[in-house]
């Protein structure tokens, strides 16, 4: 019980938007938003639907812009978000719901850098990545690599993972005009698999035939985003217009619980704390 409450005391953060739903079925949860956080939240209704027959989790993408949205118009019970709301999303809540909405962390993330396994480089500075991407630096042998221009690769801009890694490692600045747009994380990490001059970023739980390199020194492991050492962090997000209730509840008290949080682990992403399953 320790566990739960301490939980709830992390989990329970009230924005100042306002909101409130009448969207849910009584079987039926509806989720959209973050594309970083599709295949997580789809894992996690996946096994919750396993341990309750007769509910379904509907679970569905688009970016956390798209969801916010998606949320405002009353269209979904639960929007996934990788990013905090933005002041004018909180206000269009407030002033859509005027009543109290709540935001829940469920998993904490790092964004990992991607790069092709045959470059040779394997660790770059923070400056040297915002240089990079605001197009400062556009060969591989400035920072280590090859003699070959450097292409890269990031989300659209209605991600959050776009506006996180804009405001935290571009310092606000725009991304470069040789940046190519790929909608999703998955089609990313496709893109640099075939593109040994490419570079991308996205969330730590995506695998695939590419290598996750170091940041100053630090590489982008469980131990060093618990410590706080890797220096792209953040906390992955369910937004609701409302304290929820029923279904909704249920499944957002579940993610929470060990069970839950079990597989956000087994997901690649990184629990809220530490248990045993």
């Amino acid at each position: 019980m320790r566990n739960k409450f301490l939980i709830y005391f992390i989990a329970y953060i009230v924005f100042t938007a306002g909101c409130s739903s009448n969207i849910s079925k009584n079987n039926i949860v509806t989720i959209s938003g973050s594309d970083t956080m599709f295949e997580l939240t789809s894992k996690l209704a996946e096994e919750y639907m396993k341990d309750h027959p007769g509910i379904s989790v509907k679970v569905d993408g688009g970016g956390t812009a798209a969801g916010i949205r998606q949320l405002i118009k009353g269209e979904i019970d639960i929007c996934t978000a990788s990013r905090n709301l933005k002041p004018e999303e909180a206000k269009a809540l407030a002033d859509y719901y005027r009543s109290l909405g709540l935001v829940f962390l469920i998993a904490k993330d790092a964004l990992s850098i991607y790069l092709h396994p045959e470059n040779p480089v394997q660790n770059l500075t923070f400056n040297q990545l915002k240089k990079i991407y605001i197009g400062d630096i556009n060969n591989w042998k400035t920072v280590g690599g090859v003699d070959t221009l450097i292409q890269p690769v990031t989300r659209n801009p209605n991600s959050g993972t776009y506006l996180y890694f804009k405001d935290h490692v571009l310092d606000a600045e725009e991304y470069g005009d040789n940046s190519i747009i790929i909608p999703t994380t998955r089609e990313i990490v496709k893109y640099v698999e075939q593109n040994i001059n490419a570079i991308g970023y996205g969330g730590m739980g995506y695998t695939g035939k590419v290598k996750h390199i170091k940041i100053d020194g630090v590489e982008p492991s469980e131990t060093n985003v618990r410590n706080d050492t890797y220096p792209i962090i953040r906390y992955l997000h369910f937004f609701t217009t409302k304290s929820p209730g029923g279904e909704v509840k249920r499944f957002i008290d579940w993610v929470l619980s060990p069970a839950g949080q079990s597989v956000v682990r087994k997901a690649g992403f990184i629990p809220l704390w530490e248990n045993k399953l």
